[in-house]
């Protein structure tokens, strides 16, 4: 045989057989691509596989961490607002009960005013009983009277209240061994409760004498530390403003600021003791409440304040504040102070009261400064400088209840607020505990994860390497006969027995080979075999095409005839020109060769009826539903029915029955318009009428409750009604389809109802056939060079 044909050339087995060892071995053997491909996609799996562990080992650390960080940190916000909260409750508790000593005093003060009798009584009893509390003597030096040590209180009166004997008046004297019930209330006061420094009673304005328990040197005290006081009005010298504000909330209770009669001062330097003591007042007032007599007082240190406030400790050097609401700190320990850094110093208020002025806003720390001191409950992180470094702390501020105070002016509103202040690092030491025990955990589940994917991947290489060669051998064999083929050696054959998708190529292989090998044997005679079935395809193929050519050609024709018997039943121009009161102009231009739009005027004397609609789609089908309207409806008008509702009902009638016929699912809007020379009639569904009266007014009509669309139903008299529309000389009425609102421009905009309204409307005045070309114009100038999809129907009427 032949070499080139069955057998293979000479020299060929060597240089095979080279090329089978090359190919075996070499970097572009398919073993090679295999290792590479296979062990490529294996690891990139174990990668893949194995980062996403990775990554969800550490999220879940993240989410852990954060979850317990978060449950950790609402629990440790939660206990310092819990703290906070009972250090408030501590602190309320400490001023209720001193309010409620001090309205205790004054009860008993106001009981006396309330009931003059007993206050005689009970005043004559103290004078007979304890003269040294009622009888006072007068001092050259500091030209005032004063009761002499013995009596449980001191009473001072003023030189204004004295006599040019140096004797009290006799309305003063009485309010002396009035107030001397004093003696009887005050000690056990003092002795029982909250600690109080003093507690006293102060006369009416007009009367202000001093009494006070336990017995001190009072006025001696006030004329070393306020010179003058002694010639000075005694309310309006020390506490500005405080007795106005009583007497205002007598004339108006509504005034108070806080609901109650106790007011409290700002913290100051006490005349007497020489420390810094908080005031409660209580006014006393007359029987029917219209003035005020006078008031009853106790005073307190601020150590008690500052003892419930100064204990705070949470956690290792977490500590507490008191404020005022304008940020003056009157409760802090000495530790507390020097973190937050407050800056103290004494501020003599114009009454002479020496008060304390120590405000957070001049802290030497921006944050504290910068502090919100209106928000109650609020928990802020902040950082303070200690030491040169930026060290994070949380605070808490909490308001107490809140009470009338007075500073030196008008009586206002105050809720002092209760702080605390604690180091982050201290009060989250669980959470970075629990936060660095999660990382631990994750780094070591990190490691042993890594391990396993650096054994499972050595492992995977090993297996690749394994099982490559019982699974490439067989394509191996595949190529090598395929190579055997190209060098024209047909008589080759593979033998791969494994029962899988190469053994399968393996024995396709072989009967390609076979056919292959007879086919180049009988290769002339399947030349010729198929040329003559080609020959014959092309001669099918030619006849094919002139049939379709014929066809097309018919069709056309049809389309033609159709498009202009269409054309023919619309009016002309001379039917239109014959109507002596209304000018009349129409276009119509339809989408394909026939079109779906409809109208028509109909004359039968002097009543017209004009008729527009638009047939659902467009095409043939759509144009012969229109030459079935026109039909119908000029057989109806020479039948004499030209009564609207009738007419209408009836042309659907019509209508209905040949679409069942013809079983086409059809239908269109349809509207007409009578007109007998008076009255224009507007009945059936369809567009928008538009009626342009002058050029301010245009009348949009709505049609959709004069009708039903035709063809939908059998009958449809119960939707048909009429609009009777006023049409006047020089009145304008567009008709259209909506082809002409819907068209659109080379962007997607529509033409529009309201573009046609103001078309038609600037040229309001002329005649109806220059009306409708220049609204013909715009409308081919917003469409430009984009394809009609719709067909296009205007028509224009104008009263002459």
């Amino acid at each position: 045989m032949p070499a080139g044909r069955s057998g293979r050339p000479r020299g060929a087995s060597r240089y095979e057989s080279a090329r089978e060892n090359t190919s075996r071995l070499g970097l572009r053997s398919f073993r090679a691509k295999f290792v590479l491909v296979v062990g490529s996609a294996v690891l990139f799996d174990l990668l893949v596989t194995g980062g996403l562990a990775l990554w969800n080992v550490q999220r879940l650390s993240r989410d852990a961490a954060a979850e317990v960080g978060r449950g950790l940190e609402e629990a440790n916000q939660d206990y310092i607002r819990s703290y906070a909260a009972t250090t408030a409750a501590r602190v309320n508790l400490l001023l209720n009960q001193v309010h409620s000593d001090v309205g205790t005093l004054a009860g008993v003060l106001q009981e006396q005013i309330d009931r003059p009798v007993r206050k005689s009584e009970i005043g004559e009893a103290m004078a007979r009983g304890a003269p040294g509390t009622v009888t006072v003597a007068y001092d050259q030096k500091g030209g005032w009277a004063q009761n002499l040590p013995g009596p449980p209180s001191v009473v001072s009166v003023w030189g204004y209240l004295l006599d040019q004997n140096h004797v009290p008046l006799p309305d003063v004297q009485t309010d002396i061994e009035n107030s001397a019930v004093l003696d009887l209330v005050a000690p056990s006061l003092l002795a029982n409760g909250q600690s109080k420094l003093q507690m006293y009673y102060i006369g009416p304005k007009e009367r202000p004498i001093f009494r006070t328990a336990p017995y001190t040197d009072q006025a001696q005290t006030f004329d070393k530390l306020y010179p003058g006081h002694n010639s000075a009005e005694f309310w309006s010298f020390f506490f500005p403003g405080l007795y106005e504000s009583w007497e205002q909330w007598a004339h108006d209770p509504k005034s108070r600021p806080v609901n109650g009669d106790v007011t409290q001062t700002a913290p100051y330097t006490d005349a007497i003791t020489g420390k810094l003591i908080v005031s409660f007042f209580q006014p006393l007032w007359s029987r029917d409440r219209s003035r005020v007599l006078g008031a009853a007082g106790t005073d307190i240190t601020l150590d008690q304040l500052a003892e419930i406030v100064e204990n705070v400790k949470v956690a290792e050097t977490g500590f507490g504040f008191l404020t005022m609401s304008d940020g003056n700190v009157v409760a802090i320990n000495p530790v507390g102070e020097k973190i937050i850094g407050l800056r103290a110093s004494n501020a003599a208020a114009s009454g002479g009261v020496t008060g304390l002025d120590r405000s957070l806003r001049r802290s030497a720390q921006p944050e504290i400064a910068q502090l919100p001191l209106g928000e109650d409950g609020l928990l802020k992180h902040i950082f303070l400088e200690e030491n040169g470094e930026r060290v994070p702390y949380l605070v808490v501020l909490k308001q107490l209840q809140p009470t009338n105070l007075w500073a030196s002016g008008p009586v206002r509103r105050e809720a002092m607020l209760l702080g605390i202040a604690v180091p982050e690092r201290e009060i989250y030491a669980s959470l970075f505990a629990a936060q660095a025990g999660i990382s631990e955990a994750t780094n070591r589940i990190l490691i042993y994860q890594v391990l396993a994917l650096l054994v499972s991947l050595l492992f995977v290489i090993a297996a690749v390497f394994a099982i490559s060669k019982r699974i490439t051998g067989g394509i191996s064999a595949l190529a090598n006969a395929a190579k055997r083929i190209e060098a024209k050696d047909y008589s080759v054959r593979v033998d791969i027995p494994t029962r899988d998708e190469v053994g399968d190529a393996g024995a396709a292989f072989n009967r390609m080979a076979e056919e292959i090998s007879f086919h180049t044997e009988n290769l002339e005679q399947l030349v010729e075999d198929r040329t003559k079935e080609i020959e014959e395809a092309n001669l099918q193929i030619s006849a094919l095409n002139q049939q379709l050519r014929s066809e097309n050609l018919r069709l056309g024709a049809e389309l033609a005839v159709a498009r202009h018997i269409q054309m023919m039943v619309l009016p002309k121009a001379g039917e239109l020109e014959e109507i002596a009161e209304l000018e009349i102009a129409a276009y119509m231009r339809p989408a394909d060769e026939v079109g779906g739009d409809y109208y028509d005027v109909l004359k039968d004397g002097k009543r017209l009826k004009i008729g527009i609609g638009d047939v659902t789609g467009h095409g043939l089908e759509s144009g012969v539903l229109m030459l079935m309207v026109q039909s119908v409806a000029r057989a109806l008008q020479e039948m004499g029915e030209m009564e609207p509702a009738q007419f209408l009902n009836r042309v659907n009638r019509a209508i209905y029955k040949n679409l069942v016929r013809t079983r086409t699912n059809k239908h269109l809007s349809l509207a007409f318009l009578d007109y007998d020379g008076a009255r224009l009639t507007l009945s059936g569904q369809h567009e928008e009428l538009i009626v342009i009266r002058d050029l301010e007014r245009v009348e949009r009509i709505d049609t959709l409750d004069l009708g039903l669309p035709i063809g939908l139903e059998p009958d449809i008299s119960a939707f048909v009604a009429t609009r009777e529309i006023s049409f006047g000389r020089g009145d304008m009425i567009i008709l259209h389809t909506d082809g002409v609102t819907e068209a659109e421009s080379g962007t997607g905009e529509l033409f529009g109802i309201e573009r046609l309204c103001e078309s038609a409307r600037c040229r309001y005045g002329s005649s109806a056939e220059d009306v409708k070309a220049g609204i013909i114009e715009d409308l081919m100038a917003h469409i430009g060079t984009q394809k009609i999809h719709d067909d296009i129907t205007l028509v224009v009427m104008r009263h002459r």
